[in-house]
């Protein structure tokens, strides 16, 4: 998988040498850009599992359009949407992406006598709503924060893997202080993720390195430290 990536972007920067010069002058911006071409390849990698089909990555700017065929429940469709991503947290405390979902649609790929089969035959899904269909969701992913009509909140830090984990959780404390995500939009063929340096200054970020590597480790240093 490593070895095809490298090959791939071998060959796409030979096709596309101008991919040279604009991620120089992303780092100087503290900018990422990536190909959506790039995503599409990932997305081809990810049919191979069988899972999905015919996975569509399509620029919507700021947003991305994503549409594939999948299993649900049973229920062979082809669902889709256009991805917007409204606000960004990224701080010692949490780790928060606002999602706005547009121009959903879901269909029947050929016909299933299963109950999401007639829920969606019969209309009865709100598609304009999407938030408030996984709002209802039972056992939902406890970094959903909030769903609610067109939008979803999700908190990664309250995936117990990372806001149970001191070790995460300080090294998540620290980086964000130096530099912390602000932006993810779209243009025609690119991705554009942007970061932000020193978001709580200097002083902020010296606390912070304090807080949760100097201390932790005079601490272990004392009789009694582990």
């Amino acid at each position: 998988m490593a070895q095809a990536a490298l090959d791939a972007a071998r060959g796409y920067l030979k096709t596309h040498p101008e991919e040279i010069t604009r991620a120089v002058r992303n780092v100087f911006g503290l900018r990422l850009g990536v190909p959506l071409n790039a995503l599409r390849w990932l997305g081809r990698q990810a049919e191979k599992s069988g899972k999905v089909e015919d996975l569509r990555i399509d620029a919507v700017p700021p947003g991305i359009k994503v549409g594939a065929s999948v299993d649900l429940m049973g229920t062979p469709i082809r669902a889709s949407a256009v991805i917007y991503i409204d606000r960004i947290v990224f701080n010692e405390d949490e780790l928060t992406l606002a999602l706005r979902l547009e121009e959903v649609l879901l269909k029947l790929n050929g016909d299933a006598e299963t109950p999401v089969a007639a829920l969606i035959k019969s209309g009865a899904l709100d598609l304009s709503k999407p938030g408030t269909l996984v709002g209802f969701m039972p056992k939902r992913s406890p970094v959903i924060v909030e769903a609610r009509d067109n939008r979803i909140v999700l908190d990664l830090m309250r995936d117990p893997k990372i806001g149970n984990n001191p070790l995460v959780r300080s090294a998540v404390g620290v980086l964000t202080s130096f530099v912390t995500l602000a932006n993810v939009q779209s243009d025609d063929n690119h991705v554009d993720i942007s970061f932000r340096a020193l978001p709580v200054g200097v002083r902020g970020a010296a606390r912070s390195v304090r807080s949760h590597v100097v201390l932790p480790g005079l601490g272990k240093l004392l009789p009694g430290g582990r």
